[in-house]
């Protein structure tokens, strides 16, 4: 059975012969190692383009953001990992890496897309602020989640929000989505009821967007960069480990609340 029109398997990113190794049509040893950042090289893996000097500096600048956040699921998750199988790097990194969804790790693509759509709903007229409040408000009558929006500590604006909006305007990337941005903030509390504010995972669309990275690899920039989080994780696991503290404390604050067998009562309770 085929799945769409190719029938033969075609790539432009790698090809190689006994002397050489190409890479988006540069010679690997001789064009990019040791001449080319891992931020440079990634844009042009996923794009086939060499970045702009703005577009590194913004790439450079999400993944900074991005590549730690503490004790969170995918880290725990890791690090248990890692804690039953210390032999398997790779398997632990999995762990950690397969909980990239809608609420963690995935939200920048999701702010993508409602960011791209409001830019185009907004067309030549560039009336962003109006366009903000038809989706926004198509998004509360649909009961979705905003997504970039709201912060469990970051009441205000996640910290991470002004500090990537002022790498973009410093490097002279385009900020169109940086105002399409803004326009969905200032819409939410008359539509939702609430101030939900910008929070990193609308930031990191908004300023690569606007450097040309696309749409959909959005995902993969907190992938790589929490990859890096997770392996800094794991070299502390290693050296210090907690992955079974951590198990132990979710044991010790488990509560049963089934069914059981008259007299029974659990140790831990």
């Amino acid at each position: 059975m085929k799945i769409g029109k190719e029938t033969i398997p075609r790539s432009a990113i790698c090809t190689s012969n006994s002397e050489t190794i190409v890479v988006r049509g540069k010679d690997l040893a001789r064009e990019l190692i040791g001449k080319m950042s891992f931020t440079d090289y990634f844009y042009l893996l996923v794009t086939g383009q060499e970045p702009t000097k703005a577009a590194t500096i913004v790439l450079n600048a999400t993944l900074v953001a991005i590549a730690e956040h503490g004790l969170v699921p995918s880290v725990q998750a890791s690090r248990m990992t890692l804690a039953a199988a210390p032999d398997a790097l790779q398997g632990a990194v999995a762990a950690g890496i397969l909980g990239c969804g809608s609420v963690i790790l995935g939200a920048s693509e999701t702010c993508g897309i409602l960011l791209d759509e409001i830019r185009t709903r907004a067309g030549d007229g560039r009336d962003y602020v109006a366009a903000a409040r038809q989706v926004v408000g198509e998004y509360r009558a649909a009961k979705r989640a905003i997504p970039g929006y709201g912060h469990p500590l970051h009441k205000e604006r996640d910290p991470r929000v002004t500090a990537l909006f002022n790498v973009a305007e410093q490097a002279g990337a385009d900020m169109t989505y940086v105002r399409i941005a803004d326009a969905v903030e200032k819409a939410i509390p008359e539509i939702v009821g609430k101030n939900l504010m910008l929070n990193v995972s609308a930031a990191i669309p908004a300023v690569l967007l606007g450097v040309g990275f696309p749409l959909t690899a959005l995902r993969g920039v907190p992938i790589l960069a929490r990859t890096a989080g997770l392996i800094g994780h794991l070299t502390e696991e290693l050296q210090k480990p907690i992955g079974f503290a951590l198990s132990y404390q979710a044991t010790r604050n488990y509560v049963y609340d089934g069914e059981a067998p008259d007299g029974f009562t659990p140790d831990h309770a």
